[in-house]
């Protein structure tokens, strides 16, 4: 039937579909001729050309420069038009709000970066992520409206069932009942909301340590400890999206704590949080302790106990190790995932050598084996995924040819 976006198997899906594999091959490998592209996808020369220039026409590439380094003139290249559609990701925490947009390509082209210190937020939410996201727009050169979708992360999550935010009473203004529609009223743009692990997560999955991998767990330790899990290639965000909420989890070594939800942490998170690191190096004798707040001092100590060859400091990543695998074989008994990534920065500061301590507890504690390693994305890995996450939707909308 005439206007529908066509049934598997007709012309019309067929071409979105050759159009569509093009397109991903120029964002992997970036400009390729129309040879090239015609090898990588099986077409013929006609029929790319013909995609090429449907592609052109709908402004989703860009004729650019010429091969050179072979006899005879140099062939046309193509490349996915930059401006096709851009995307924007925000990174929530109480101290700031980091806003970023990215062109189509997945190439950041504006950043800024909203203090929102103290306990009490000095402008409303709305007000602070509307302002976060026009620094960002106006460092790109771009109006609001050019931005195609919005994902936000922060800590916590939105229950799904009510729309409030959950696991995260340290972030100040967010939990009003009604938050969640007044800035789809202030946004002119779809906008999708993402704990911040799981968004880390992502990163590593599209971009790091994880790619290619089904089945990991990331294992976050930074201003609170969480975890993000992938199953069959998809996040696990859980009934009330507080899968991967693993600083509440009861833990051997840790007291008990109850009513978790007041007191806003658990046992795991009062064995190997980044709180715990200070009081942990003052027990084994550690008295030039580095300045600042309590996670730039933990991920402080552990650079510095990662490098320095002396006994106390040995004991403390090794009674650090311990501690996070203690709560991890818990994870890996359960889940038995191929993979483990470690990080944020109380993890990625201590490297291969925190690793290898964790791996060795870790052989130990569970049964199986999963593979561990330091997560690779370490320049705003939460931005980054809420960049990604975007990315990927917008992609989906945007290069779909068949409408």
């Amino acid at each position: 039937m005439a206007g529908t976006a066509g049934t598997p198997g007709t012309p019309r899906v067929l071409r979105a579909m050759n159009d569509r594999a093009a397109l991903d091959l120029l964002l992997e490998h970036g400009p390729l001729s129309r040879t090239r592209i015609g090898k990588l996808t099986g077409l013929s020369k006609p029929t790319a050309s013909q995609l090429l220039a449907r592609l052109e026409a709908a402004g989703l590439v860009l004729a650019g420069g010429t091969t050179e380094g072979s006899p005879g003139p140099g062939a046309q290249l193509y490349e996915v038009n930059p401006a096709a559609a851009y995307a924007a990701g925000l990174d929530v925490t109480p101290d700031r709000v980091l806003a970023a947009v990215a062109d189509v390509t997945g190439r950041t082209v504006g950043r800024y970066e909203l203090p929102t210190p103290g306990r009490r937020p000095a402008a409303p939410v709305v007000q602070q992520v509307t302002d976060a996201l026009d620094g960002a727009v106006k460092a790109a050169g771009l109006a609001r409206a050019d931005v195609h979708r919005l994902v936000i992360g922060t800590p916590g999550a939105f229950d799904p069932g009510t729309g409030r935010l959950r696991y995260a009473s340290h972030l100040p203004g967010w939990h009003s009942p009604t938050l969640l529609d007044e800035l789809a009223a202030a946004l002119p743009m779809p906008v999708e909301y993402e704990n911040d692990v799981n968004l880390a997560a992502v990163a590593e999955q599209r971009l790091g340590a994880a790619r290619g991998h089904e089945d990991f767990v990331l294992l976050w330790n930074q201003e609170g400890l969480g975890a993000a899990l992938v199953l069959g290639g998809r996040l696990h965000r859980g009934w009330t999206g507080g899968a991967g909420e693993v600083g509440f989890l009861p833990v051997p070594g840790a007291p008990l704590v109850r009513k978790v939800s007041r007191a806003g942490s658990g046992g795991f998170q009062e064995l190997a949080g980044s709180q715990a690191l200070p009081a942990l190096a003052r027990e084994l004798g550690l008295t030039d302790l580095p300045p600042g707040p309590y996670h730039e001092a933990a991920a402080a100590l552990v650079a510095r106990a990662a490098r320095t060859d002396d006994a106390p400091h040995r004991r403390l990543l090794q009674t650090y190790a311990t501690r996070l695998a203690t709560g991890l074989a818990s994870l890996v008994s359960v889940l038995d995932p191929e993979l483990v990534v470690l990080s944020g920065t109380a993890l990625a500061a201590g490297g291969e050598t925190l690793r290898d301590l964790v791996r060795d507890e870790l052989e130990e504690l569970a049964a199986s084996r999963p593979r561990l390693v330091v997560g690779d994305v370490t320049d705003h890995p939460v931005l980054r995924g809420a960049l990604e996450s975007a990315l990927a939707t917008t992609r989906d909308e945007v290069f779909d040819t068949s409408r």
